[in-house]
């Protein structure tokens, strides 16, 4: 792993957040994009409708539904680069296929920062939400597909007990 020198330093980049629903992808990314003046895009306004009716039904995406919300995902974050430089990315990114389709599509050095926490955590989060397709019912099949990034993968991985804040500050230190 080789972190970013000073974003000043190196003007191109992506970083996705990733991670199952309701870890606080959106969160951290939206601060992010803010702290870093980077477009944020919202992985899940990427998705085709056909893939929300799914979701909101309770079932799982497969590889299939996922392949094309990847792609779309990769040219937003080329067209942000072109225009700013940098973008921050909300992405749940679960498999090391997902991610390398991803690195494959963004054509910019690509970080990764998973967001983990308790399943019991990660339920209450997903309980509170308001007007998200996303049911609570989905977040077993998430977390049983979510590979963790592995030694050769550009990732950090942090725990979000800690206030979002206290995160993002991790998050730049670690990129610079």
């Amino acid at each position: 792993m080789s972190p970013l020198p000073d974003p000043a330093a190196t003007p191109n980049f992506a970083v996705i957040v990733m991670g199952v629903s309701g870890c606080g992808k959106s969160t951290l990314g939206s601060l992010l994009g803010a702290a870093l003046d980077a477009p944020f895009l919202e992985g899940d306004d990427f998705h085709a409708p056909e893939a929300v009716a799914k979701m909101r039904a309770g079932c799982p995406l497969s590889d299939e539904d996922r392949w094309p919300w990847l792609d779309r995902i990769g040219l937003a974050a080329n067209a942000a680069v072109a225009t700013h430089g940098r973008t921050v990315i909300a992405c749940s990114a679960l498999r090391a296929a997902y991610r390398a389709r991803l690195h494959a599509a963004i054509a910019t050095p690509v970080r990764f920062i998973l967001l983990e926490n308790s399943r019991e955590r990660l339920l209450a989060r997903l309980a509170s939400r308001a007007n998200h397709y996303m049911p609570t019912s989905l977040l077993d099949s998430q977390l049983a597909t979510l590979e963790r990034p592995g030694q050769d993968e550009d990732a950090l991985i942090l725990n979000t007990d800690a206030d979002p804040a206290a995160l993002r500050d991790a998050v730049l230190h670690w990129l610079r």
